[in-house]
């Protein structure tokens, strides 16, 4: 571990060489901590949507649910859990990396922000893999898996993963200070997972209730990545430009946020 954060490198790249080197080392850390003392520990980070969204497609194929767009159910339902569930994973997991790493503040070279950028990179690669593992399970049984307009899909998604980033890291600095911030957040995601469209088709609800939930800037991501796969899909209340503000701004606000309560998290 010292090894891997020393400060003897020089030239002009040495600040950026020392930030991945401080962030491999907090990555290997967090495989190993998190799950059996082992590298190999990091599948189960994709284990753990998958077998939620492979839970959630079974109810619906017990219960009988009816396919609402196109004549896939499981793809229907994937399309909406995907962009919720990367949300609720990313932002969830990156809000006790601080929490679960303060111990390595003691090496004078780690800071705060590489700590929180290494368990994003974890949780986002997690992610890619556990959506990736997901599509071939979808390709396998007879899903076709391509969106009609695969570059807003994969606009959606990016965005819903930055939003994921920068609140991750915002409820992070909290719970470095108040401990149990993370354990508030871990509650109400389960509220913004309710209501983003993606297990409960809200569209069947009055106006009402879709107008409440489009205040949830993960109800956006959802409908944004449906109404690229399927042609006709409401969008009277996607609002795009919420969400990428959501993003951008949680972004900002995060990174202001370790800068003014950096002491604060250092001795939290």
């Amino acid at each position: 571990m010292q090894t891997l954060i020393s400060n003897d490198a020089k030239g002009p790249s040495s600040g950026f060489r020392q930030m991945m080197n401080v962030m491999h080392a907090v990555i290997l850390r967090d495989i190993r901590s998190r799950f059996f003392n082992h590298g190999l520990g990091f599948l189960i980070v994709p284990l753990l949507p998958l077998a939620h969204v492979g839970l959630l497609l079974t109810i619906y194929h017990v219960t009988n649910r009816e396919v609402v767009f196109g004549d896939d159910l499981q793809l229907f339902f994937a399309t909406g859990l995907a962009p919720a569930l990367g949300f609720n994973y990313l932002s969830r997991f990156m809000s006790v990396s601080l929490q679960a790493n303060k111990g390595m503040t003691a090496f004078p070279v780690v800071r705060v922000l590489d700590i929180m950028l290494a368990r994003a990179f974890l949780e986002f690669m997690g992610m890619n893999l556990a959506i990736f593992v997901l599509l071939i399970a979808l390709t396998i049984s007879g899903s076709d898996i391509f969106p009609r307009d695969p570059a807003a899909a994969l606009q959606a998604y990016a965005v819903t993963m930055t939003m994921g980033v920068g609140v991750g890291i915002i409820i992070s600095v909290f719970a470095a200070i108040w401990p149990l911030a993370a354990l508030f957040w871990a509650l109400f995601i389960v509220v913004l997972y309710l209501a983003s469209d993606g297990p409960i088709y809200l569209h069947a609800f009055p106006g009402s209730v879709l107008q409440a939930a489009s205040w949830n800037p993960v109800f956006h991501a959802v409908q944004w990545v449906r109404s690229a796969y399927y042609p006709g899909y409401p969008t009277e209340y996607l609002d795009k430009t919420y969400l990428i503000s959501w993003a951008f701004a949680s972004v900002a606000v995060g990174l202001l946020l370790e800068r003014l309560l950096k002491r604060q998290i250092l001795r939290g």
